[in-house]
């Protein structure tokens, strides 16, 4: 007797973006009935909280940086398709690739990240790159090393006191990182390595508009950041906005700075999710996601990390684009799909446990914000460290960036101190 009973198709996850939300979830879903496409323009997966480590050569960028499909090998249902996506057909549920092929779905996750937001200035971009791929890292690093080699040649006082002036735009995580950064790679790293100048004379600007840096976080710690920098010789401008950027200058509250280097921290703006689905967004280009991350009227349609705006119940308050948030996203959403596509259950609405805001100000010195107490100084520092070599994926990144980092702490010095890019020696 024949089986006329024929077994339903397996659902269709496509996922765009191989971010921290992106491959949380395409892990969760790792291993199950579903078939799951991942698609991102890179073939990597890059842990973005020490790129500016990269950009300042305490670390390579094969150092923070893993291949997507090593990561999501053991999963026989996941596909790794390297591409870029140039829009949504809502109506036909599928993913319009650049290339023209499209990516049918039943459900689909888009967590394309987001990227600087330079406040309809697009034209700084040239002269003020942020910090958001390995390309931006080797980029400011190029920069930022050429302007010591060209003063090194100068001999024009004020022309080589410009090279060695590095303007941040931004007084939150990203700009004190990067400015507390620049400072030792300045006064430990360079200054025995160089006759005709002194790097330790270098000069670091951190500039933020608003009344104080790092406003995100309580004010005791913001002031024991903006100490701590102070001690290292960075100068914080506080109160000031950035009216141009040009090739070798920046005007700051009326007064014109000549600058080696400009690095752009501001803000961020999410992706073109936006545009992709026809919905509105918010001012930050984020869309707004029901409790079970959702968009509204796409059921089937859920939007993660830096390009959803997600309001906490408990406070109100939207999440900030921050990599755990995007992590517990994807690994909601995964686990949550993962038991949809198998009893058909209803998605739980998504609750975040904030584990801690964060910020590295220098050697032996980082905050740590946990709500209800905070930590400051080594132990903090510590803890940072303990923390980010943890989130790295696979134990070999995580012993090699521990050996480097206990390395560096006691020699003070940086083994990536790699100058590439035609354009940025010939400044």
């Amino acid at each position: 007797m024949m089986n006329n009973k024929t077994e339903a198709p397996s659902p269709r996850v496509v996922i765009v973006g191989a971010g921290f939300a992106g491959l949380a979830c395409a892990r969760a879903l790792g291993s199950t009935g579903a078939r799951v496409t991942i698609v991102d323009r890179h073939n990597y997966h890059l842990f973005v909280p020490l790129l500016y480590q990269v950009a300042t050569a305490a670390l390579s960028p094969a150092d923070i940086a893993e291949p997507i499909r090593k990561i999501l090998r053991r999963h026989r249902n996941v596909d790794v398709l390297l591409g870029e996506v140039a829009g949504v057909d809502t109506a036909n549920r599928s993913v319009c690739l650049a290339d023209g092929e499209r990516l049918d779905y039943d459900r689909l996750v888009l967590a394309p990240g987001s990227r600087y937001n330079y406040f309809a200035h697009p034209e700084w971009e040239a002269w003020a790159p942020g910090l958001k791929t390995i390309a931006d890292a080797r980029r400011l690093r190029s920069r930022l090393l050429c302007a010591f080699e060209l003063a090194e040649r100068e001999r024009d006082p004020q022309r080589q006191r410009a090279l060695l002036t590095t303007v941040i735009v931004g007084g939150g995580p990203t700009g004190v990182e990067m400015a507390g950064a620049i400072a030792e790679l300045a006064r430990h790293a360079l200054v025995r390595d160089f006759r005709h100048v002194d790097p330790a004379a270098a000069r670091v600007m951190l500039v933020e508009a608003g009344p104080r840096i790092l406003a995100a976080f309580p004010e005791a710690l913001a002031a024991f950041a903006h100490r701590r920098l102070e001690r290292l010789g960075v100068e914080i401008c506080c109160g000031l906005a950035v009216e141009r950027i040009g090739a070798d200058s920046v005007r700051i509250g009326g007064d014109e700075v000549a600058a080696g280097a400009v690095i752009w921290g501001a803000g961020i703006r999410a992706g073109c999710v936006g545009d992709w689905l026809g919905v509105p967004v918010d001012r930050a280009g984020r869309v707004r996601v029901d409790a079970t991350l959702a968009v509204p009227d796409f059921a089937d349609i859920f939007v993660l990390g830096d390009s959803a705006r997600f309001d906490d119940p408990g406070t109100g308050n939207a999440l900030p684009a921050l990599a755990q948030v995007a992590h517990q996203q994807g690994q909601h959403l995964g686990r949550a799909l993962r038991r949809q596509l198998s009893s058909e259950e209803p998605l739980p609405p998504f609750r975040f446990r904030d584990r801690g805001n964060t910020a590295i100000v220098g050697r032996n010195a980082a905050i740590f914000d946990f709500g209800r107490w905070q930590l400051k100084g080594r132990l903090a520092w510590l803890l940072w460290a303990i923390v980010h070599i943890y989130l790295l994926v696979g134990f070999e990144k995580r012993l090699l960036v521990a050996i480097q980092w206990l390395w560096r702490y006691l020699t003070y010095q940086r083994g990536a101190r790699l100058i590439s890019g035609g354009d940025d020696a010939a400044r």
